[in-house]
């Protein structure tokens, strides 16, 4: 089994790699696909589009991964990651083949990327399950810090892969013209179908699976919907309403922010009420699941929207400022976002190995320390920094993400019954990835919000600089000023603001604008000059926001007791050394219980030591002979700590 382990971490490490990059890799190649579609993003019906391109893929795959996890407890977490290999290939097949353009083929592409989001879920549902399953609790964190790597690096490196891919020109295959923004989906084709196939002929269902377990219709439902609205809502809240920049003041966002809210309060009534539940709430009666799901929660809700605002500063601002292009900038900003990936690369496996020793809680809990330290001194910067402070503050921030990221999910995995691994590695995952949409939604807002207050004044007084005439000033500046959304995304893009601007409202000013200034308004200085100040407010206090989210998530992350492997805390030949066990039971609950649920250990099932797991093999992937003594059927107790 020694040899087997190392294959389903290089599998599943694959698939978090693909997914993720595929989550980024649009982000930065969006203009060259608007183009080749022939979408222009000014157009206010096409911004909607934009966003679910932007935001669709990570909203479903939010909303399926609890129910993907419980559906893999129950048929096989072998069987449906294998399926969600073989989906989200088909996905990046569809995307690659999209057969309209305009609107149109916005839309399908919006579809297609719904088809690879299925086939993430279940790819990210189960891989961290089925390292638990085939590794054992001294291996763990090690294991989950190099998938963990995979998943949020290949985050770092879609943006640089988008604008890399971006670049190259169209190409011939078999005499029909393959434009570049095909390209973009056509990458992952070869990565998916060979993961497909290798999964399919290495994988092997080591879990028991307990037989007679029922599908939690009704749980499925009342979840699925009501963070299906949340999100929907949430991300409605970004578009325009009326003469808003934002859609805040819409009714029906806040009337399916309220109804996704009270069908998330529909579905814990339902948990409490049925004999298989979708998932089993007394889970976060245990002390170390509980404060590391909600410790991963608040740092991405911190880390999510912020990353993004980055780059806008970056592609908005900065890049500008130092003489790049418009066009140039979404390449150019993933560059300059690697230390941050480099930080992680180096902390990542070093912390989960570390984990394994010595628990999660002091490397999880100073992962977010020095994140919060970081976004805390983001905010002393100016606009136009110096290269190098950011620099060195984004290689911090990564080390922070992969001091916390490896030991923290290690930290969920081993504080779960065997049979519960899939639900809880989906529930970890869904906590992560709507707090990461959330907070998209939270700091936009506040940038744009900021935006709108100083906008006005910092426009009005950079045409006058520019040389704009007098009537056509408050024109220009009321445009531009009433659309902060529109001319972020613009630059977002990789398209000036104010080239649109002029071409669209120039047969409309009341005098015509010299050549020499509209040369001036349409350089690489003017528009990153004009928004600057009032950008740089709205981002501070972003990051005041996400400094304090982060630190309090460093706080919760102290609340989670020693390291703790459920079923392992009455064996003291399985502790590491320098570690003790500790009961993580947050009320409620005797041995042989999760939160005062009772569970059943399988039949012939073996733990790593070579005792009698919960209901299901959880460390198949030892090499050790069995010992024959038993374990405790459960991890946790009353009472706290002994």
């Amino acid at each position: 089994m020694t040899a087997y382990k190392w294959v389903v971490l290089s599998n599943t490490t694959l698939g978090a790699l693909m997914a993720s990059i595929n989550g980024t890799i649009i982000l930065i190649s969006l203009p060259v696909i608007f183009t080749g579609l022939g979408i222009n993003p000014f157009v206010g019906s096409n911004f909607t589009l934009l966003i679910w391109i932007l935001l669709g893929y990570g909203v479903l795959t939010a909303t399926l991964l609890v129910t993907v996890g419980r559906l893999s407890d129950m048929y096989g977490r072998t069987r449906l990651y294998n399926l969600g290999f073989a989906i989200f290939s088909v996905g990046s097949v569809l995307l690659f083949l999209t057969p309209s353009t305009g609107a149109l083929g916005g839309w399908e592409m919006v579809s297609f990327r719904m088809v690879q989001a299925v086939g993430a879920a279940f790819l990210f549902a189960n891989s961290p399950a089925l390292l638990t399953d085939a590794f054992s609790p001294s291996e763990r964190g090690l294991a989950l810090g190099i998938n963990q790597v995979a998943a949020i690096g290949g985050s770092v490196i879609g943006l640089v892969l988008g604008g890399l891919l971006a670049g190259v020109p169209t190409f011939h295959l078999d005499g029909l013209a393959v434009p570049a923004w095909r390209t973009i989906f056509l990458v992952s084709v070869p990565f998916g179908v060979f993961g497909t196939v290798w999964a399919y002929l290495r994988l092997k269902e080591i879990a028991t699976i307990r037989k007679g377990q029922k599908l939690d219709l009704a749980g499925n439902l009342t979840f699925g919907a009501g963070l299906t609205v949340l999100l929907v809502a949430v991300t409605y809240g970004l578009l325009p309403y009326g003469n808003q920049a934002m859609g805040w003041s819409d009714p029906w966002v806040w009337i399916g922010v309220i109804g996704g809210l009270a069908l998330l309060g529909i579905f814990l009534f339902v948990e409490t009420r049925v004999s298989d539940p979708m998932f089993h709430l007394g889970l976060f009666r245990i002390r170390a699941f509980a404060a590391a799901n909600i410790a991963a929660l608040l740092g991405s809700i911190a880390r999510g929207g912020m990353m993004f605002m980055m780059i806008m500063w970056f592609q908005g601002i900065w890049l500008p400022l130092h003489g790049y292009t418009f066009a140039e900038t979404p390449f150019w900003a993933g560059i300059y976002m690697l230390p941050m990936m480099g930080g992680f690369l180096l902390m990542g496996p070093m912390s989960g190995w570390l984990s394994d020793r010595y628990g999660a809680k002091h490397l999880a809990s100073g992962g977010m320390a020095l994140g919060a330290a970081t976004f805390f001194a983001m905010m002393t910067l100016p606009y136009n920094f110096p290269y190098w402070e950011m620099g060195v503050l984004l290689f911090l921030q990564g080390c922070g993400m992969g001091l916390f990221a490896s030991p923290n999910r290690a930290a969920i995995m081993n504080a779960v019954p065997a049979e519960q691994r899939g639900a809880a590695s989906g529930m970890a995952t869904t906590l992560q990835n709507s707090g990461m949409q959330l907070s998209l939604a939270m700091f936009f807002t506040i940038v744009i919000l900021g935006i709108s207050h100083g906008l006005s004044a910092s426009v009005g007084s950079a045409l006058a600089g520019a040389g704009v005439p007098g009537p056509d000033q408050p024109v220009l500046a009321s445009v531009l000023s009433g659309n902060p959304t529109g001319a972020i995304f613009g630059a977002f893009l990789g398209i000036n603001p104010m080239g649109v601007l002029l071409q669209q409202m120039g047969p409309m000013l009341p005098v015509p604008i010299p050549g020499s200034v509209a040369a001036t308004l349409t350089s690489k200085g003017f528009f990153p000059t004009a928004i600057a100040p009032a950008f740089l407010e709205g981002v501070r206090e972003s990051l005041a926001v996400a400094g304090t989210l982060t630190a309090a998530g460093a706080l919760v992350s102290l609340m989670r007791g020693e390291r703790f492997v459920h079923g392992e805390e009455d064996d003291p030949k399985a502790q590491p050394r320098g570690s003790r066990s500790r009961s993580a039971t947050l009320g409620g609950g005797g041995k042989g219980t999760v939160g005062g649920e009772e569970m059943a250990p399988a039949k012939g099932a073996r733990e790593e030591d070579g005792s009698t797991p919960s209901t299901i093999n959880a460390d198949a992937g030892s090499d050790r002979p069995a010992s024959g003594a038993a374990a405790p059927e459960a991890a946790t107790r009353s009472g706290g700590s002994r």
